[in-house]
């Protein structure tokens, strides 16, 4: 088991400064292990309730009697599955010197925002579990991480055979058994049909009328697709960022999945050299190293973008956190060179500095390639004060 340190004392921040968290992630995450994690340092009595469990839904058939009663850590787990018990949280959090707090889990985004944001305003914070990542399990894990994806059983797995069993088990629960019980009635072999297409388009621009032709339904559909899969935490997007350059800005979001391991499974990637080998490598470790840096920079939603013009030039990431713009150019190389989109860039956006980050050196220190512009690896960007 690895210990996620970094997560374990986040939320133990937040629940000393809210009486309510909200724990965000996809299921298998290891949502449940974590707050079980986080239990065992409470100091105080902790209740663990598993609303998937139909021995706590039991216990729980009068919840304002039984929830009232308890103090300590109150954990709530698949919390999508009763959101009638939002209000009573709100009642509960507002009392004069509350003896409890809580730490909801839920796996479906969309629904829990909504809910949590119209009962629990100014009472909750939300907090996103993510797959492992490299400061998680060691920068010298790499490529097993890039490849086997950050879901941790399927990265923990004994060998690479049992990694791959895991993801298509995990796909195929997801789509027939989860989504069902989120109230998302879909056929599975469409969704995963139009999953897989994603990742053929995985690191590029958002085209839904290309992927409603291909799919024989409506640019509306194709879109609700992509929601339910955003909403549960399958894909990201990646929104651009708009200068004064007009029409010759690309303003359409970028797509990614948001597990490298899922990808290569719905691609049909079983090993490092069908990997090497394959037309996405390149977007696979684009997708993989734009979530490090966005992690490891601590940009929020509205920090990070992509940069674009029809023309040519571009740039894979922008992050506006801490009042510094930094742009970052992901290359799956060893040695990178200067290119004259990466000036474009870092002049037309005002770049405090240009990163071009690759694959290489845990020890190795940023070298520079051109004024403004350096080159790292990634297994070397947690040396960098970003």
């Amino acid at each position: 088991m690895i210990e996620r340190k970094h997560q374990l004392s986040q939320l133990m921040l937040a629940l000393k400064q809210f009486h309510i968290v909200t724990l965000l992630g996809p299921r298998q995450v290891g949502k449940t292990t974590l707050a079980r994690q986080l239990a065992a340092l409470w100091d105080g009595p902790t209740h663990h309730f598993d609303l998937e469990d139909p021995d706590d839904q039991a216990r729980l058939s009068d919840p304002a009697f039984v929830l009232r009663s308890l103090t300590g850590l109150v954990v709530l787990d698949e919390i999508q599955t009763q959101p009638q018990l939002f209000p009573l949280l709100r009642v509960l959090a507002d009392r004069a010197d509350t003896p409890a707090r809580f730490l909801i889990l839920g796996s479906a985004a969309l629904e829990l925002l909504r809910s949590a944001s119209e009962s629990l305003a100014g009472r909750v914070a939300f907090h996103a579990l993510g797959g492992l990542d490299l400061d998680e399990v060691g920068v010298g894990q790499v490529d097993a991480l890039w490849l086997r994806g950050g879901f941790p059983r399927a990265f923990l797995a004994d060998d690479l055979a049992a990694s791959r069993a895991w993801r298509e088990s995990f796909i195929r629960t997801y789509l027939e058994r989860d989504l069902p019980q989120m109230g998302i009635n879909l056929p599975a072999l469409t969704l995963r049909r139009f999953w897989t297409m994603l990742g053929h388009y995985h690191a590029q621009t958002w085209n839904g009328s290309e992927l409603a032709r291909a799919l024989g339904v409506s640019d509306k559909t194709v879109s609700r697709y992509l929601d339910i899969l955003e909403g549960t935490f399958m894909t990201w997007r990646l929104r651009p960022w708009h200068t004064n350059q007009g029409k010759r800005e690309v303003k359409a979001p970028k797509i990614y999945l948001t597990d490298t391991g899922l990808l290569h499974s719905l691609l049909g990637i079983f090993g490092d050299q069908d990997l090497l080998a394959h037309p996405k490598c390149g977007a696979s470790w684009e997708g993989f190293a734009l979530r490090e840096i966005i992690r490891h920079t601590g940009a929020g939603r509205d920090e990070a973008y992509f940069w674009a013009l029809h023309s040519g030039a571009e740039l894979d990431l922008m992050t506006l956190s801490h009042g510094r713009r930094l742009g970052f150019e992901v290359k799956l190389t060893r040695s990178p060179k200067v290119t004259p989109s990466m000036r474009a860039a870092r002049d037309a956006l005002a770049l405090e500095h240009l990163y071009v980050v690759c694959h290489g050196d845990p020890d190795a220190q940023p070298w520079p390639l051109a004024q403004g512009i350096s080159a790292v690896p990634l297994q070397a960007l947690g040396g960098l004060q970003l």
